[in-house]
């Protein structure tokens, strides 16, 4: 798995004094912090909590595409010149956010190397999870795929303690997520429970022996 390898962005080490274009707020469950096709005018920073992104199409269709945790950031699209959020972020638990607004980004980033550096290493770090999980998506079965996400959710690879009770997420995120369908999230769900991997019962908490169905052997590049 590619989180492995992967430093969790600690914002307080590089930036420890307050910054004029940060603020920090605490969000409950359920917030939204901003929506698709709003102007991109800020990035967030997650200090504590979890937070899932969510795209609607044209057809009125949401898919969960993320869901991200302390030290990941989100909204950076507008240093790639996006204008607008391509995403809603809505908060799955309370968290504490940081937003550092467009004009206090661009002048860290141009006038503190050390931010620089270490924001393009958490980039760079992103970029290789994103394509972890697209030969993920083309090459492992859905079991595998449901495992890893499982697995992601709960930080076991990362650095940092895990948290193997994963706040609320329904079997029909895990399934737009994996691209599967709920009915077959619930039978591999209860096959891990059958097995010892998962206690799902009102809550949802992963054991390190899940590591196992993912590491068993991995995806078929070759197409065997």
């Amino acid at each position: 798995m590619s989180e492995n390898s992967e430093l969790p962005f600690d914002l307080a080490a590089v930036l420890p004094k307050a910054v004029e274009g940060t603020t920090k707020s605490a969000y409950e469950e359920d917030n939204v912090i901003f929506s698709q096709g709003e102007a991109a005018d800020s990035v967030f920073y997650i200090t504590e909590g979890k937070v899932k992104l969510t795209v609607l199409s044209e057809q009125g269709k949401e898919a969960v595409v993320a869901i991200l945790g302390p030290g990941d950031f989100l909204g950076e699209g507008f240093l790639a010149g996006q204008p607008l959020r391509i995403a809603t972020a809505v908060v799955m638990t309370k968290c504490l956010i940081t937003r550092i607004d467009k004009a206090a980004m661009i002048r860290e980033l141009h006038d503190d190397p050390e931010f620089s550096e270490k924001f393009m290493s958490h980039l760079l770090a992103r970029n290789i999870r994103v394509e972890a999980d697209l030969v993920d998506q083309l090459f492992n079965s859905s079991e595998k795929r449901l495992a890893r996400l499982l697995l992601i959710l709960a930080n076991f690879g990362k650095e940092g303690k895990p948290e193997p009770v994963i706040a609320k997420v329904s079997q029909e995120m895990l399934a737009e997520m994996i691209g599967t369908t709920r009915s077959r999230v619930s039978f591999f769900m209860n096959k891990f429970r059958k097995l010892g991997l998962i206690d799902y019962n009102g809550h949802l908490e992963v054991h390190s022996s899940l590591l196992n169905v993912v590491l068993h052997d991995g995806p078929h590049i070759n197409g065997d």
